[in-house]
């Protein structure tokens, strides 16, 4: 079947956050079967660019005007929109189901699905979880050179508020062994490096920014995994990444999590910092054998695609 699909995406090759890891990731295997575009910069927010291309589907990923503009286009065209809860539950995906009208929209987990059906009026809602390349975030390769104390506990993800390094930071620093390396970056750098400085010192305590090509490595060379952030996470592909790469990982208890780490790792109460800290030694001393990876190879992205291709053929045949 002949099948065209634009993805919106402001921000493509700028970062490479976990939307534009998912467009990345998941155009890459349906441009095997279908015409597969993808607008950044101003093209992402251009409706005349939009119409012209005469798309089966059109996916905003940016959210708000974006958007507003995919749905508006519809008035023109016969494309159906597709919004993937990217943003969580809260009044950003509110918008896109109640604001918008998507003809489409995929929740990345239970929770979310459940609460999209709940408010969503006159759209579709299904679940496809977000998905990992099995082959590149894996056990074995290169491992980078981090020069940091053994057990290096890893964390990712944007240096602002709501990932909650400042509270990784103080769990770290009370325990007996070990360092944490942080990835990511953003506006709370300064104060975390401060803070990491102080608590742990410069031989148990790193920030840097790293490619995303180059990720594999930095999973490898650690031993642990952990990111407390808020409890609007959408769903986390750094957890996956960590997963595949056999790495146990330590989050907040709440339903979406459970679902995406599984047996793979333990979960805490986020509001209790000795909670947080007697999960990361539990989970050093544990013998994790292939847990981790196992749970990761329920959302290999090759499965993923296929959801998405059943998906788009379903919806054009109505």
């Amino acid at each position: 079947m002949s099948l065209k699909i634009v993805f919106l995406s402001r921000y493509q090759n700028r970062v490479f956050r976990g939307v534009e890891s998912h467009i990345f990731e998941l155009s890459k295997r349906l441009k095997k079967k279908f015409q597969v575009d993808i607008f950044s910069e101003k093209d992402a927010d251009s409706l005349t660019k939009i119409l012209k291309g005469k798309y089966d589907f059109v996916i905003p990923a940016n959210g708000r005007v974006q958007s507003f503009k995919a749905g508006l286009g519809r008035l023109f065209s016969s494309y159906k929109t597709l919004i993937v809860g990217h943003a969580g539950i809260g009044r950003d995906d509110i918008w896109n189901l109640i604001g918008t009208f998507p003809d489409i929209f995929v929740a990345l987990t239970e929770s979310q699905f459940k609460w999209a059906k709940k408010i969503a009026w006159k759209t579709k809602v299904t679940k496809i979880p977000n998905g990992i390349d099995l082959e590149k975030f894996s056990p074995t390769g290169q491992k980078a050179d981090i020069n940091l104390e053994a057990p290096i506990i890893l964390s990712v993800g944007a240096l602002e508020w709501y990932k909650n390094h400042d509270f990784t930071i103080k769990a770290v620093s009370r325990l007996m062994r070990g360092s944490l390396l942080i990835i990511g970056k953003g506006s709370q750098k300064r104060d975390l490096e401060k803070l990491g400085k102080m608590l742990l010192g410069d031989s148990r305590f790193k920030i840097i920014d790293a490619n995303y090509g180059d990720m594999p490595s930095y999973y490898r060379a650690c031993d642990l995994f952990t990111l407390p952030s808020w409890d609007r996470e959408a769903f986390g592909i750094v957890y996956l990444e960590a997963l595949a790469t056999n790495l146990a990982v330590i989050a907040p208890d709440d339903e979406s999590r459970k679902e995406i780490i599984g047996n793979g790792g333990i979960l805490f109460d986020p509001s209790n910092i000795d909670a947080f800290v007697k999960a990361l030694n539990m989970s050093l001393e544990l013998n994790w054998d292939n847990k981790p990876r196992h749970q990761a190879e329920k959302f290999s992205w090759e499965d993923i695609a296929l959801q998405y291709e059943k998906l788009f053929v379903q919806e054009l045949k109505k």
